[in-house]
């Protein structure tokens, strides 16, 4: 197998995503990866993070590159959370993601840095907080009629328990 196959093989399997720290885990230098962007096999997306230049997109890749993009322990935050698994309408220009981490790199406008620090889970591969947690989080911007619904398309997919579900309205009611 060649160095690029090794690079496609980590991509196939992450929206076509490959970051600098997992090829370096493969012995794979950042001049092999310069040479391969400038051949166009690859497209540098951000500081040390590439896309294949040969895959075929998703609904979901917006959002795996944002997390990517912000680094090793991101992960989707609140309305982004709800959006990409398409439990209600929410603002597709701003994509929130949330880190433990300080983040000094410049980032997309569209990127949303959230300071937090929960467990993330992943959904379809993208580290994302917990859609109960999301729901939360939202509670401060998104309308309670609108969440009410997004409490009710979560259950209604099971991304969330009948307890959830109840606490969740509760609290939405007493807000």
């Amino acid at each position: 197998m060649t160095q690029y196959d090794d690079i496609y093989e980590i991509g196939a399997d992450n929206y076509g995503l490959v970051t600098i720290a997992e090829v370096k885990k493969l012995g794979i230098s950042r001049k092999v990866m310069n040479a391969l962007t400038a051949r166009g096999r690859l497209l540098r997306r951000g500081y040390g993070v590439y896309k294949l230049a040969h895959y075929i997109p998703t609904p979901y890749d917006v959002y795996a590159e944002a997390v990517a993009l912000v680094g090793s322990n991101a992960y989707l935050y609140g309305e982004s959370v709800i959006s990409m698994l398409e439990l209600a309408p929410t603002n597709p220009a701003r994509i929130f993601v949330a880190t433990p981490a300080r983040v000094r790199k410049t980032l997309p406008e569209h990127i949303i840095v959230i300071k937090a620090d929960y467990q993330p889970t992943n959904y379809d591969g993208v580290p994302s907080q917990s859609v109960t947690d999301a729901i939360r989080a939202s509670m401060k911007s998104v309308m309670p009629d609108r969440l009410i619904d997004t409490v009710e398309e979560a259950r209604r997919q099971g991304y969330i328990k009948e307890t959830e579900r109840i606490e969740l309205l509760d609290e939405l009611d007493a807000s």
